[in-house]
C-alpha cells in the first residue's frame, strides 16, 4: 500500500506513511465527534423517563470532561500528522525532485523550459501540500469513520439507517463520475497558465529586444491575451467543479429529509420508539456535515492528478547511471562510430568516429550545424548517443556516472553562466574546498585581476545577476578562472574568444595558453586563425567528418578547411563603403 501511495502521490516513503497516519488521525477526530452524541442519547433517555437520577449525574459530568478530552487529543494528533508532517513532505519532495533533474539527461530539458519546470517544483508542490493536509486525510477520515458509523446504524435499526445513508453512493457517484471532466478542465488550465508564465518570462528576458525594434505594445497585447485566457479557464474549471460537487451536496442534504419522513411514518406505525428517532435525528445532523466537506475534497483530489502527473513526469524520467569508480587509463578521448539524434526525426552526427590525444590540442571545425557543439557535449555526457562509443582512456562513459566522469573535464562555454555573488566565490565553483589563496591564484593566471583590483570592493565585489555588471570578456576571464581552479585534465572550449574584442581576446588566448598545457584539449572555433595553431584539427559537415589531419596538411588538400580559411581571409578585407 506504501508503494502504491508513494507512486500516486508522488511521495517519498516517509511521506506515504505520514499520509496513512493522517489518515487515521481524521478517523479518529470524526469518531470523538459522535462521543457528545451518544451522550446526549443517553441523557435524553433519562429525561424522557422521568429525569435524572441523583446517581447519575457525575457520570454525566465525568462524560462531558471526556469527550472534551478526547477531542482535544484526536484534533492535536490530526493537526500533527496532517499539518506537520505535510510541511515536511514538501520539503522533501521539492528536493527530490531538484535531486532528479540533477541527474535526468540534458535532452530532457530540450522539451521543457524553465517556466514549466519551476512551476512543477513550486506550484505544484504548494498545491500538493494543501491537498495532504486538507483534502486526503480529510476525505479518507470521512469515508471510513462514516462507514463505521453506517454499520452501527445498520445494527441499531436498518431501515432508519437506509433512509440515512441512501444519500451517501448517489452524491459520491455524481463526483466520482467528474473525475474525466475535472482532469479536461485542469489540463486546460494548466496549458493556459504555463503559456502566461512564459509569456511574462520572455518579456522580461527580451525587453531590451523589444524596446530596441518598438515592439512592446504588440507584445503586451499577446501577453495580455494570454493574462484573460488563464482568468477565463479558471473561471470554467470552478464552474465546472461547482456544477458536480453542489448537486451532489444537494442530494445528500435529502438524507435529513428522508429520515424525518421515514421516521414519522414508523413512530406512527409504533415500529419506531421516539428516542431512536431523535438519536437518528441527531446522527444525521452529524454525520452529513463532514460528508459535505468530503465532497469538495474529493473533486479537490481528482484535481490533483494533473499536478501529479507533472511530478512523474520528472520523478519517473530515466536517470544517467554508471560506476562511481574510474577506470581510464591516460585521458585520449575517442569517437567510435558514434551517431546521435536529439529526437528521432532529427539526426544530428552519423557515423562520427575520430581521436583527440592527450597532451593535445583538437579543433573542431565546420559550417554552422554541422554538429561541433554536440560532439563537446557527448564528450562530456551530457547527452548519451544512439549508436557507436565514447571512450576516455579507454573507459565507455555510457558505463561512468556522469558526475564522476565530469571530474576529468573543465569546460569554458562561450555563454557563461554567473551567479549573484562576489568574483571569489563565482570562480570557487570550479571548487567548492579551495582555500581563498587558491581561488586568488587561478583568477591571476585566467588574467581577472586586471579587471578585480579596480572595483570598489575588489575581490568581494558583487557581480549582479548572471554577472550583469560585468562585460562579456571579464565574465568569460571567470570562466576560464573556474577552469584553472578545477584543474582537470581534459578541457573543453566552445567558442571561449567568439564575440569578444581585440584587447579581451588577447588577454583571454594569453589565459587560454597557460591553461591547455598538458591536457587533452578539445576546442571549437569558427574563426580559422584561433585554431591555426592546434596539433589537430576535424571537420564536421552534415553530422559526419568530413576531413582531419594538421592544420598544414588540410591546407594542402584544397578541400572544405581550407575553404573555409580563403573565405574568412576575404572577409577581413571587406569594407564599409559607398
Amino acid at each position: 500500500m506504501i508503494r502504491k501511495l508513494q507512486k500516486r502521490y508522488a511521495l517519498s516513503r516517509q511521506g506515504a506513511k505520514d499520509l496513512v497516519k493522517g489518515c487515521i488521525a481524521c478517523v479518529f477526530q470524526n469518531i470523538s465527534f459522535m462521543f457528545p452524541v451518544s451522550l446526549l442519547y443517553a441523557l435524553t433517555g433519562d429525561l424522557l423517563s422521568g429525569g435524572v437520577p441523583a446517581g447519575r449525574l457525575p457520570f454525566y459530568i465525568a462524560g462531558c470532561i471526556i469527550c472534551v478530552g478526547l477531542i482535544l487529543l484526536t484534533t492535536w494528533f490530526q493537526y500533527n500528522a496532517t499539518y506537520f508532517a505535510t510541511y515536511v513532505e514538501s520539503g522533501v519532495r521539492r528536493i527530490t525532485l531538484a535531486e532528479r533533474l540533477r541527474k535526468i539527461p540534458l535532452s530532457f530539458f530540450g522539451k521543457k523550459d524553465l517556466a514549466d519546470l519551476t512551476s512543477t517544483i513550486m506550484a505544484d508542490c504548494t498545491f500538493l501540500e494543501q491537498s495532504f493536509s486538507h483534502f486526503i486525510p480529510e476525505l479518507a477520515g470521512s469515508l471510513i469513520s462514516t462507514t463505521l458509523i453506517a454499520v452501527c446504524l445498520l445494527f441499531f435499526d436498518w431501515r432508519m439507517a437506509l433512509a440515512a445513508l441512501w444519500v451517501l453512493p448517489v452524491s459520491f457517484a455524481i463526483v466520482g463520475f467528474s473525475a474525466k471532466v475535472q482532469e479536461r478542465l485542469n489540463q486546460k488550465a494548466m496549458d493556459a497558465k504555463m503559456a502566461c508564465a512564459d509569456g511574462i518570462q520572455e518579456c522580461i528576458e527580451t525587453v531590451r529586444d523589444l524596446k530596441a525594434n518598438n515592439a512592446e505594445h504588440a507584445y503586451l497585447e499577446g501577453l495580455k491575451k494570454k493574462i484573460r485566457a488563464v482568468e477565463r479557464r479558471s473561471i470554467i474549471n470552478e464552474f465546472g467543479l461547482a456544477a458536480f460537487v453542489v448537486s451532489a451536496s444537494l442530494i445528500l442534504k435529502l438524507g435529513i429529509a428522508t429520515v424525518a419522513l421515514a421516521g414519522s411514518v414508523f413512530l406512527m406505525e409504533g415500529s419506531l420508539d421516539i428516542l431512536t428517532f431523535f438519536l437518528f435525528l441527531l446522527v444525521v445532523s452529524r454525520l452529513y456535515d463532514p460528508l459535505q466537506g468530503a465532497l469538495q475534497n474529493l473533486a479537490a483530489v481528482i484535481s490533483t492528478r494533473t499536478n501529479i502527473a507533472r511530478m512523474n513526469e520528472i520523478l519517473d524520467h530515466p536517470v544517467q547511471q554508471g560506476s562511481s569508480h574510474l577506470t581510464n587509463q591516460g585521458f585520449d578521448i575517442t569517437f567510435d562510430h558514434v551517431g546521435f539524434a536529439y529526437n528521432t526525426s532529427e539526426t544530428v552526427l552519423r557515423d562520427v568516429s575520430f581521436t583527440a590525444k592527450q597532451g593535445e590540442v583538437t579543433a573542431l571545425v565546420g559550417p554552422s550545424g554541422g554538429g561541433k557543439t554536440t560532439v563537446s557535449r557527448l564528450a562530456a555526457r551530457f547527452w548519451d548517443i544512439q549508436k557507436g562509443r565514447i571512450t576516455v582512456g579507454g573507459m565507455d562513459i555510457s558505463r561512468t556516472d556522469p558526475e564522476t566522469l565530469l571530474s576529468l573535464f573543465s569546460i569554458v562555454f562561450q555563454d557563461v553562466t554567473l551567479f549573484d555573488n562576489t568574483i571569489l566565490e563565482n570562480i570557487r565553483i570550479g571548487n567548492k574546498d579551495a582555500t581563498d589563496e587558491e581561488v586568488l591564484a587561478a583568477a591571476r593566471l585566467a588574467n581577472c585581476d586586471e579587471f578585480a583590483e579596480k572595483l570598489p570592493d575588489k575581490w568581494n565585489s558583487s557581480i549582479g545577476e548572471n554577472g550583469c555588471e560585468l562585460s562579456g570578456g571579464e565574465r568569460q576571464r571567470i570562466s576560464i578562472a573556474r577552469a584553472f581552479l578545477k584543474n582537470a585534465p581534459i578541457l573543453l572550449l566552445d567558442e571561449a574568444t567568439a564575440s569578444l574584442d581585440v584587447e579581451n581576446e588577447t588577454l583571454i588566448q594569453t589565459a587560454l595558453s597557460r591553461l591547455i598545457k598538458d591536457r587533452t584539449v578539445l576546442v571549437i572555433a569558427h574563426r580559422m586563425r584561433t585554431v591555426a595553431g592546434a596539433d589537430k584539427i576535424v571537420v564536421l559537415d552534415q553530422g559526419v567528418v568530413a576531413e582531419e589531419g594538421t592544420p598544414k596538411a588540410l591546407l594542402e588538400k584544397q578541400g572544405l578547411y581550407a575553404r573555409m580559411v580563403h573565405l574568412q581571409t576575404e572577409s577581413q578585407s571587406w569594407t564599409l563603403g559607398r
